[in-house]
């Protein structure tokens, strides 16, 4: 792990995506069906496995540290080409927290899929970035273009 005892507690803030496309007629069959298949509510279930994701990223990814969040909110959102998840996470510590919003953001996606696959295994997982994060040495936005 790398050494951030030199460094100041200060409130660290990340925020990353995940979008989902689906065949058309896929999503036009969850979008009637509430967001709800055979498995159960697929956003409450990808909220839920987002959440426990973000607050493991330690144990899923070597030399993370780990840290208590006070803070991990997962939005689900449908658009005209699929779903968009996005999680922020917080905590007042001496490092980031990118990788357990891209954790949190990655594992709802894939929630997803399971909770989907079987309508369809044609469901692509694209996009997982960070979009912005802030509290440490140097803060970050991803530009309009990315």
């Amino acid at each position: 792990m790398v050494d951030v005892t030199a460094k100041y507690e200060t409130l660290r803030v990340a925020t990353a995506i995940a979008r989902l496309r689906f065949p058309a007629a896929v999503f036009e069959q969850l979008k009637s069906s509430g967001f709800e298949t055979a498995k159960g509510p697929v956003f409450n279930t990808a909220i839920v496995a987002g959440t426990m994701a973000a607050k493991r990223t330690h144990d899923l990814i070597p030399f993370c540290h780990p840290l208590g969040l006070e803070r991990c909110e997962i939005t689900i959102e449908a658009d005209a080409a699929g779903l968009e998840v996005r999680c922020t996470t917080a905590v007042h510590h001496r490092t980031g927290v990118e990788m357990e919003a891209l954790t949190g953001a990655t594992i709802a996606a894939l929630t997803v899929y399971d909770m989907c696959k079987a309508l369809s295994h044609d469901i692509v997982i694209e996009e997982t970035r960070l979009l912005s994060k802030s509290g440490g040495k140097s803060d970050y936005r991803a530009s309009a273009e990315s």
